[in-house]
């Protein structure tokens, strides 16, 4: 199979790598980490009139129709920048949420409103307990009349209290841990009976704990048919997981970069430390994992794309939810693994400064730790692997 990047997909990666250098330094990346919001509605406004964010979505939903290498090539750049913009909730997550299951009026309204950067979303997947487990859904979705009442608790939703709208899992029938039952609404943030407690996350990126007391919500709010969105979550899941993949490989090789550069200009008993062998030793054990990583990111994004039509590489017909399952939780655990290596590694050979938040390094390496934790960490995707 061949995995070079054709003519369009380089423009795009030079593209971002040029505004990445112009626009969005480190010290730019703090100042947007810094604000009420955590990060930058204008430099949203330019990854719309970049077509980032209608990047995975089908053209007939008014996207670019791009595929896993396109999705590689963005989140990869957003990793090398460290971005906090809320792409991977709004984009990848409920985006790929509402490209699954929505109506064609419900596309039209919420993935519009999404490609023109006029609407931040986010998916609250998630709930106090279920340890990664997404059939675990306390939640509950009552009918009455020609609405939902919805009720419950969401954990950890990402970017939860920037968004506009939130893609939330609630069990319309069955049990607490039953797969069956579980459906998919279209909730507004500022609905009443939803409490937010909006938050940082150590790597600087936000968060949310979301409470839903009694919250109605339309017929029309529903996503796909109720009762059967398990699929759905499990597979937009596994693409975030892929998204995550590929941004921990830009996370390693800016670390990586920015380590080289150190140990190279560091002076100890009159020399570079860069000349002693140990850590020469190390710097390429680092550069090994990378690469690992990097081929196994390109194994999960082919096998679990945003949208399930989106263009790809040439793979053949689509890949089993099995073969799935397995290639997204390997990508994960070899990545979590390969992930703390390089950013201990990194710390360490930085000495006393890699601690501090002066020096990018020690956000590189924070980025790394919660990317392991997000949609579920290596000893979760090890068992997820061994049952699939």
């Amino acid at each position: 199979m061949d995995l070079s990047f054709n003519d369009d997909q380089k423009q795009l990666q030079d593209a971002l790598a040029k505004y990445i250098e112009r626009d969005y330094g480190f010290e730019r990346r703090r100042a947007y980490q810094g604000t009420a919001e955590g990060f930058s509605r204008e430099v949203w406004a330019q990854f719309a009139e970049m077509g980032l964010l209608s990047l995975p979505f089908a053209e007939s939903d008014g996207g670019l129709g791009g595929g896993a290498a396109e999705m590689l090539v963005v989140m990869t750049a957003i990793g090398n920048a460290l971005m906090v913009e809320p792409y991977l909730a709004t984009v990848v997550l409920a985006g790929g949420a509402i490209a699954r299951a929505g109506s064609g009026a419900q596309k039209a309204e919420l993935l519009g409103g999404i490609a023109e950067g006029k609407l931040i979303a986010a998916a609250a997947f998630e709930e106090p307990g279920a340890r990664f487990n997404l059939a675990h859904v306390a939640t509950t979705a009552k009918k009455a009349g020609a609405e939902y009442v919805l009720s419950g608790s969401k954990a950890v939703v990402l970017h939860g209290g920037q968004a506009d709208r939130l893609v939330v899992s609630a069990r319309t029938s069955g049990n607490v841990a039953d797969e069956k039952g579980i459906s998919l609404f279209v909730v507004d943030r500022k609905a009443r009976g939803v409490s937010v407690r909006d938050y940082r996350t150590i790597d600087g990126l936000r968060a949310a704990d979301i409470s839903l007391d009694g919250v109605h919500v339309p017929a029309g709010a529903l996503l796909g048919a109720e009762g059967a969105a398990f699929e759905v979550i499990d597979a937009v899941a596994d693409a975030g997981v892929a998204a995550l993949c590929a941004e921990a490989v830009g996370v390693m090789e800016s670390l990586n970069r920015q380590t080289l550069e150190y140990i190279k200009g560091r002076q100890q008993f009159g020399v570079p430390i860069g000349s002693f062998q140990v850590l020469q030793h190390r710097a390429v054990d680092m550069f090994i994992h990378a690469e690992q990583s990097k081929s196994m990111a390109y194994l999960a994004a082919i096998k679990a794309p945003v949208v399930e039509n989106s263009a790809g590489p040439s793979v053949g017909e689509a890949a089993s939810v099995k073969e799935r399952r397995r290639s997204v939780s390997a990508a994960k655990v070899h990545i979590g693994n390969s992930g703390r290596v390089v950013a201990q590694d990194a710390i360490q050979m930085h000495g006393g400064m890699g601690m501090t938040n002066e020096l990018a390094a020690a956000h590189y390496a924070k980025r790394l730790t919660m990317i392991d934790f997000v949609l579920g960490d290596s000893a979760h995707h090890l068992s997820r692997f061994e049952a699939a």
